[in-house]
């Protein structure tokens, strides 16, 4: 199935407020209030819908663009750019490479692992799960039974042990037996800002204190969240080297704007997107099959 199959939440946000601007003719001011209020309906945000319309307005002028059809193309043109250039791959790097997973509870961080480590396993890596976020006795259970359904291993501790030492000796297991990633769950607990930056400053020394190299630490957000996830995504930016970004439900939302949003607020990209409940429901994220999907 394609994202553009997917998203068709999103898709119905934006062109729903899209309808009375499509076919139209020439364009009046009400015509760049309306498209204003659709990007932010979307969830894009008002500053980033300012910008991007700036941008379309000077674009339709040099060209002598007035049409709303072919306004709306360099809208599309506008936010594929935006989306276009970032680099999206997982790096690697490392016996074994380390994955990082950081976010607030209920994003979806552990669900992501096991689906992430299905298409890894599929890709022919070997693969060892870390279940570090060691304050949520639920969260190790869930690991341990997508490692159960992915065929792989996971390295868990006791309840409340230190998270840096469990994902220590989930790459020291990992370096043991000849696998190469080693896909590591974090706590979702945000209690102050210092706290967190401590705490996820540690995980990441320790990771790499052996055999192991961190070489992406990937930031899970709440599609569905909107502009409120946003805030808690700054504190986790903050706290973590965090490489990219991976956005959940992504199908479920309504706000398919959060996705311009946040790359342009954190300056990060988006690498992959849940769109589903499917242990196959993970996918790397194309922007032009994203932007495809809100358009048409």
């Amino acid at each position: 199935m394609s994202l553009r199959s997917r998203l068709g939440r999103a898709r119905g946000a934006l062109g729903s407020g899209l309808t009375g601007v499509r076919g139209r003719g020439t364009v009046d001011p009400a015509t760049w209030d309306e498209l204003e209020d659709a990007l932010v309906l979307a969830d894009a945000g008002v500053g980033l819908a300012s910008s991007l319309l700036d941008a379309v307005r000077r674009r339709a002028a040099e060209s002598g663009v007035d049409d709303a059809d072919r306004i709306l193309g360099l809208l599309k043109e506008e936010m594929l750019g935006r989306l276009d250039g970032a680099d999206r791959t997982l790096a690697t790097g490392g016996s074994p490479s380390v994955w990082l997973f950081v976010g607030v509870n209920g994003v979806g961080k552990t669900t992501t692992i096991g689906k992430l480590g299905r298409r890894q396993v599929a890709d022919g890596h070997r693969v060892v799960l870390a279940a570090g976020d060691t304050y949520r006795a639920a969260a190790a259970d869930q690991l341990s039974l997508w490692a159960e359904r992915v065929g792989v291993t996971v390295v868990r501790g006791a309840e409340g042990a230190d998270p840096g030492s469990v994902v220590f000796d989930a790459v020291e297991h990992a370096a043991a037996q000849g696998a190469d990633l080693v896909l590591a769950d974090t706590a979702g607990r945000v209690h102050t800002r210092q706290n967190l930056m401590d705490e996820l400053f540690k995980v990441r020394r320790v990771a790499e204190k052996g055999a192991g190299t961190v070489t992406e630490t990937l930031l899970v957000l709440d599609a569905m969240t909107g502009q409120n996830g946003l805030v808690q995504a700054r504190q986790f930016t903050e706290a973590a080297d965090v490489t990219g970004l991976v956005l959940t439900k992504l199908d479920g939302s309504a706000k398919g704007g959060i996705v311009l949003a946040v790359e342009a607020e954190l300056g990060l990209p988006v690498k992959l997107v849940g769109v589903g409940e499917g242990p196959d429901d993970l996918l790397p994220f194309d922007p032009a099959d994203f932007v495809d999907a809100l358009f048409e």
